[in-house]
């Protein structure tokens, strides 16, 4: 059980899984989900095998309104990780990509088990998980 803005988690979870499937091209999209506890926070991944991130962008995709592919590849904004990030820092955690292009990727976070705003706004939290 996760104590969290249920919205907020839904989000990072909604855009991570999304753009695991979307930017997959193969027949057979595959995406897995683990998640373990390391010390205050919970650490989660989301990988796919899809075509993979090439290192040199992993920290450019991050960024708002910053894509690798190009618009007539995929419709996309490019806002979607940079929210992901912001939700994700300021709930005390951080996020990282591990990839390289054709290998799939997997993205990794953390969220904290406890975090001050829980206690202030108890009615906004609710078991997300």
């Amino acid at each position: 059980m996760v104590l969290a803005d249920k919205v907020k988690v839904q989000q990072v979870f909604m855009n991570l899984i999304g753009n695991a499937i979307k930017f997959n091209t193969k027949a057979d999209k595959q995406v897995k989900i683990t998640f373990t506890e390391t010390g205050p926070f919970y650490q989660f991944s989301i990988k796919d095998n899809g075509p993979g991130i090439d290192p040199r962008f992993h920290d450019k995709i991050f960024v708002i309104f910053q894509t690798i592919n190009t618009r007539d590849e995929f419709e996309s904004t490019g806002v979607g990780l940079a929210i992901v990030k912001k939700i994700i820092e300021e709930q005390g955690g951080r996020i990282w990509v591990e990839s390289h292009a054709g290998n799939g990727a997997t993205f990794h976070f953390t969220w904290p088990k406890y975090h001050e705003n829980a206690q202030i706004k108890s009615e906004q939290y609710a078991k997300a998980i």
